[in-house]
């Protein structure tokens, strides 16, 4: 019998329609959370889907495949399809079939775990797999002298040992096979570090841990044990992720490694690091380019890491892992993390790690990869609590179709895919509209982003602004964006290398001119520029060539945006009137 009120409709295809007029449908939506991926949020109807990472992810953080089918059945308007309970069932308990548990030293002193099965059929399915040979030895289990994981009688029975370095590798490869590991290794302490959090800032400003970053930081530590102390935190730009590191660093108290995107990123974090923590200046270092110390908290970027003189040859950075006894390791942007770090961090297994990021959607399909290396999701909440909490500021994202002009139409029509997305991104009508833009909202503070440098220099000389690319020398880049900051500066001009990892919390405007084919990530990112809390609703304005491959690819970046609710209108533009009643009625709403 169908159940009129409530919210969801479970369909035989794994997806899952939430009503959201429903009068449970912020329950619903609570409780849907932890084990399904939302992918669309439009004005009625929700989309979510059932995935086996989405369920791993579940088992990870103790909801069990149980309690998922009972939230289908709670709240299902119809009978839930005996078809989706049966795969639930199944894909969910495959978690935990296979567990890692600590194995004693080897006469050669190397260190090795051991791989159990829960059944001689999965022991048999795990030997047979090609790839997975070179790295699992079948043997015979072997109490270590202190046993801290309890291992049943048929585990023991099915096992196999590897090497403690090829831990991640063989996670990494046993996923691939839809065989999800439960990692059950205790960690090793790092060296101890004792700091605390302020109370007030340097500045003298108040400071408080928000309670949501406290759960999220909470839920990475767990309670030190085995299974706890590894996984992924996703927040939306502007809620505060680096507090969650560093509320997590209070948690542990241990020397601390944290990687992330570029050198105006690692100033930032050594900032907020000496704003609000104890820690001295002396505690805390940089390993970039530019600098190469290692202290207690040691900040490092990716590009470090991955650098190396020969495109053959080994990665010398890499050793900075290993130079010091780390009790944590911080990836920011973890959805960043460069294929060449995958190879580090899937040895880094018996180091306490967690990877902060807005969006785990990867445009190269590799969030399984951030699964088994670095962990599960452990926290996750949705975009818009958090505004409706006043935690991150209300947003509205405009596209602004221009024409393509009359003299470049045969050109687009004559070029390839990838020429054609860069005439339609560099139409010079763009450059036109991104002015009346700046020029009729006054009141805002404004980012003009873009991928082509031409384009913006151009943009940049047009408006007579400053314009931040890859090339701009560190000191000046950090010295324009502290003039933004302190209101020294309207409007700035910036590429690519502000999508990540940049605090600027008083810009209230974005103009996107142009961006990557179709990247749901960059997207994200660069929304969340204009997303830290103030009292204005922030703009989000997209300039789109109309009829070109421009618009298809933003159709793809535009469904990251529909995922997290946001509202998204198009308007067509005609001329400077286009722009003066779009912003009449922008104020109007102010």
């Amino acid at each position: 019998m169908p159940r009129n009120d409530n919210p969801l409709i479970v369909q035989s295809d794994r997806t899952l329609l939430l009503d959201v007029h429903a009068p449970r449908a912020e329950e619903c939506r609570n409780a849907l959370i932890p084990f399904a991926e939302l992918e669309r949020s439009p004005e009625h109807l929700h989309t979510y889907r059932l995935t086996p990472l989405s369920l791993w992810n579940a088992e990870s953080a103790g909801f069990s495949t149980e309690d998922a089918v009972a939230v289908l059945n709670e709240f299902s308007r119809y009978d839930v399809p005996d078809s989706v309970v049966a795969w639930v069932k199944e894909t969910g308990l495959r978690f935990g079939k296979l567990r890692m548990v600590p194995a004693p030293k080897n006469a050669d002193g190397e260190e090795y775990v051991y791989l159990v099965c829960a059944s001689a059929l999965v022991f048999k399915e795990v030997s047979a797999n090609a790839v997975l040979k070179k790295n699992l030895i079948p043997c015979e289990y072997v109490s270590c002298e202190e046993d801290v994981v309890e291992v049943s009688e048929d585990e023991k029975q099915f096992c196999f040992m590897l090497r403690l370095v090829d831990r991640g590798t063989v996670k990494q490869n046993l996923l691939s096979a839809m065989w999800p590991v439960k990692d059950d290794v205790p960690l090793k302490d790092g060296e101890p570090l004792s700091f605390s959090l302020r109370n007030k800032t340097l500045s003298g400003a108040d400071f408080k841990v928000r309670d949501y970053q406290k759960n999220a930081a909470c839920a990475l530590v767990g309670n030190k044990g085995a299974g706890t102390g590894f996984g992924t935190i996703v927040l939306p730009c502007g809620a505060g992720k680096t507090i969650v590191g560093m509320e997590i660093m209070f948690l542990l108290q241990t020397s601390t490694l944290i990687v992330t995107t570029n050198i105006s990123a690692v100033h930032q974090w050594i900032d907020e690091l000496l704003d609000k923590t104890t820690l001295t200046r002396e505690q805390i270092a940089e390993y970039t380019g530019e600098s190469k110390t290692l202290c207690p908290v040691t900040v490092a970027t990716y590009q470090i890491l991955t650098w190396r003189p020969d495109k053959e040859g080994p990665y010398p950075h890499f050793a900075l892992f290993r130079e010091r006894a780390w009790g944590l390791v911080i990836y920011d942007e973890v959805h960043m993390l460069p294929a060449p770090v995958f190879r580090v961090v899937s040895e880094l297994q018996t180091v306490r790690r967690v990877g902060l990021t807005a969006t785990l959607v990867r445009e190269d399909g590799c969030e399984g990869h951030v699964f088994s290396l670095v962990g599960p999701k452990r926290f996750d909440v949705p975009w818009k609590e958090l505004e409706h909490s006043g935690w991150i500021a209300s947003a509205e994202c405009v596209e602004v179709r221009l024409d393509l002009p009359p003299q470049k139409e045969v050109e687009y029509a004559v070029a390839g895919v990838r020429e054609k997305h860069r005439i339609a991104s560099e139409n010079p009508l763009k450059k036109d509209v991104a002015s009346l833009l700046v020029n009729q909202f006054k009141k805002d503070k404004i980012l003009i982003i873009g991928q082509y440098i031409n384009q913006l220099n151009e943009i940049a000389e047009m408006l007579g602004v400053p314009i931040i690319t890859g090339k701009t020398p560190t000191p000046v880049r950090d010295e324009l964006y502290k003039k933004f900051r302190e209101n020294e500066l309207r409007v700035l001009v910036v590429s690519k290398v502000a999508n990540f990892a940049i605090d600027l919390p008083d810009a209230s405007m974005a103009i996107q001119v142009s961006g990557t084919f179709g990247s749901r990530q960059e997207e994200a990112q660069r929304l969340g520029r204009i997303l830290r809390p103030k009292e204005r609703t922030s703009r989000f304005f997209t300039l789109i060539t109309r009829g070109t491959v421009e618009e298809d690819f933003g159709a793809n970046r535009q469904k990251f945006l529909a995922e997290q609710g946001y509202s998204y209108r198009i308007i067509r533009y005609q001329d400077e009137s286009s722009i003066r009643e779009v912003y009449n009625g922008i104020e109007q709403q102010n």
